[in-house]
């Protein structure tokens, strides 16, 4: 069994929120994630739900800010909720800047000779994570949802995306919806992937890689605020998402609710009916 030590437990709506933390081989750093255990764990294995935070952010937000374990517990989900990046590899320039480094992983595989060994986000959520919860909690190990914020609303679509049928369904907050071309990506994809790699970029597009996605029907939910500074700045590019759905014949409900920031404000107003749509795919 991979060896995991838990950090934090906390009773909340008949389950357990927990703390674990690890040494992740992906990252080559010490890692921690959050994990809710519902009370139907108690009866057997249940599905998973992935959640992929922003910018900035560590395995805290979500889990103190996001409302999650009331729905959760509603519907018998396990929910996962990893940091955004490696920690503490002493890298130069780590740390530098909110939007990229600690705190912005992407969710990419780092080809950068200085980025390459530690950020690889991407094969930690897809592959060593599962593994690490398939081995320590009692899950279905191919029952899965995936969803997050910003950010992580990137990371969920284009996991989902990148590996047709390991997530039965997907969604997201606020997601930077095509990277390549919204000044957060550019930056990030140009110091993890390197300026002249922009095939490698499309790998991590979600608008790139819906063009050849051929996998199982995947129904795409996403939330987005219409007052959400980042959406009036042209980081986040709804429009672009909607409109690779519509050419790819993916089908995306895309709700834009009047008023809402991009704040966990927004994300716990609408949790409940993300959980709601997973649990149509997620069966018992």
């Amino acid at each position: 069994m991979t060896s995991i030590t838990e950090e934090s437990t906390n009773k909340v709506f008949g389950g357990w929120q927990k703390v674990f933390s690890h040494q992740s081989k992906e990252l080559g750093c010490k890692m921690k994630f959050g994990v809710y255990v519902p009370p139907q764990s108690d009866s057997g294995p249940v599905p998973v739900v992935y959640w992929l935070s922003g910018l900035t952010c560590t395995e805290q937000n979500f889990i103190t800010k996001a409302g999650s374990q009331s729905h959760a517990a509603k519907h018998g989900f396990l929910v996962v909720a990893p940091d955004t990046s490696p920690r503490g590899c002493n890298i130069e320039g780590e740390d530098d800047s909110y939007d990229f480094g600690s705190g912005a992983g992407f969710y990419i595989d780092a080809t950068e000779e200085k980025w390459k060994t530690n950020y690889r986000m991407y094969s930690y959520v897809t592959k060593e994570l599962p593994a690490v919860i398939a081995a320590n909690f009692k899950v279905q190990a191919d029952n899965n949802a995936i969803m997050g914020h910003s950010m992580g609303g990137h990371g969920a679509l284009i996991c989902a995306l990148k590996n047709p049928g390991m997530y039965k369904s997907v969604s997201a907050f606020a997601p930077i919806c095509n990277p390549t071309c919204c000044p957060w990506g550019i930056k990030g994809f140009t110091g993890y992937l390197g300026e002249g790699n922009k095939n490698v970029w499309k790998e991590y597009d979600a608008c790139e890689l819906l063009k050849k996605y051929n996998g199982p029907p995947l129904e795409i939910l996403v939330d987005q605020g219409k007052g959400d500074n980042f959406l009036a700045d042209g980081q986040l590019l709804p429009d672009n998402l909607v409109g690779a759905c519509a050419k790819a014949g993916v089908p995306v409900v895309m709700r834009m609710q009047e008023d809402y920031d991009h704040s966990y404000y927004f994300i716990s107003t609408f949790m409940g009916d993300h959980f709601d749509h997973h649990a149509k795919f997620l069966k018992d």
